[in-house]
């Protein structure tokens, strides 16, 4: 049971992001495990994690425009000052990065992008997309259906979207991550949007969307499949969520950062050293992570455009320290620690697809 100091902080946070948010990850500082900072006036929030001497930042201060500036200041001084830390701004949008911009005293490091749409395009791309459509009647053929979960519905405890979350997660490569990919967002559904999908009676999948306030749109936070879902599942989910989205008239809706995209990576001026590590990292590490995989599933749905994605030191450079503490805040702790669980991991289920294969058995992830 949470104390009622965090639940009166986490009050505060929430209506400060309905009143204020604009980045796409702002209603993700409400999850479990985020630490929260609020300006002297209280009238502005950071979501944040630290690790080391570096301070990992949700986004970007969440607070009236007219105040980011003075905002900005407030926290990295009180970051210097008070703590000692520096800080890294981890899926700064673009207003963070119109306000540095001029400013030799940040680094700035492209991490991917993430594609866009305007609602009112999804009609369209359906009808240009056959591929789309037939996913769609595939998962219809199969018997799924996609309601919305009605918001007086309890969702903790509930026994099919649990076992969802299970079998989700032990089908990952990686140790679930933490920060902006937390896993256990139903517990705190508050403002976001539910939607399940069902067969036959059986939760085979969920999607979870988060609001974006001052663009008017949606970030799809989450998409769960069981291990039965039907092909066309993901892309049923994604249907009715841009359904919803078109009935309330929303302007904005993004399917969240695709890491290293390619498509944006071939277009950067990094430093070198940075640019070799995220390609190798991209080809190396598709067995942990698949990054190509994630791309390719977000491009399908034929954005409207993509959006680039930074992330913005106060510092004159962008250092491996830096990078360090965003994958330890991902990770929940030592990266090298994560690492040396994710290649348990992989090696466990290597074992199991050997051991099944053997006794002719098939194994789905």
């Amino acid at each position: 049971m949470e104390q009622p100091s965090a639940i009166l902080s986490l009050t505060l946070a929430r209506n400060l992001v309905l009143r204020h948010g604009w980045n796409a990850t702002d209603y993700q500082i409400l999850n479990p495990g985020m630490k929260l900072w609020f300006s002297k006036r209280k009238d502005a929030v950071v979501g944040y994690s630290d690790y080391g001497r570096v301070r990992v930042v949700a986004g970007a201060p969440i607070c009236a425009e007219e105040r980011f500036q003075s905002v900005l200041r407030e926290f990295e001084q009180e970051a210097s000052e008070v703590s000692g830390v520096s800080v890294c701004y981890f899926a700064a949008g673009g207003r963070l990065e119109k306000t540095v911009s001029h400013s030799l005293q940040y680094a700035k490091v492209l991490l991917g992008a993430q594609p866009v749409w305007h609602p009112k395009s999804w009609p369209r791309i359906l009808m240009e997309h056959p591929s789309l459509r037939a996913q769609l009647y595939r998962a219809r053929n199969k018997g799924v259906t996609v309601r919305t979960w009605p918001s007086g519905e309890a969702v903790k405890g509930h026994m099919g979207l649990n076992r969802c979350v299970r079998e989700w997660l032990a089908s990952r490569p990686m140790p679930a991550m933490h920060f902006l990919v937390e896993p256990q967002t139903l517990e705190r559904l508050w403002d976001r949007r539910l939607f399940l999908a069902e067969q036959d009676g059986e939760v085979v999948g969920f999607l979870v969307v988060d609001p974006i306030t001052s663009r008017r749109g949606f970030l799809v936070e989450q998409i769960v499949q069981a291990w039965a879902a039907p092909n066309g599942t993901a892309e049923l989910l994604v249907d009715a969520a841009f359904a919803a989205a078109m009935k309330q008239g929303l302007e904005y809706f993004t399917l969240g950062l695709s890491p290293l995209s390619l498509a944006i990576l071939e277009k950067n001026d990094q430093p070198f050293w940075l640019d070799f590590l995220f390609h190798w990292v991209r080809i190396h590490g598709s067995r942990f992570y698949n990054f190509q995989g994630l791309e390719h599933f977000k491009s399908k749905f034929a954005p409207d455009y993509w959006e680039p994605i930074h992330a913005i030191s106060n510092q004159p450079s962008f250092t491996a320290g830096n990078l360090l503490a965003i994958a330890a805040v991902f990770g929940g702790g030592s990266p090298f620690k994560f690492l040396a669980l994710a290649l348990g991991r992989a090696l466990r289920q290597e074992y199991q697809w050997f051991y099944n294969r053997i006794r002719g058995k098939k194994w789905e992830i």
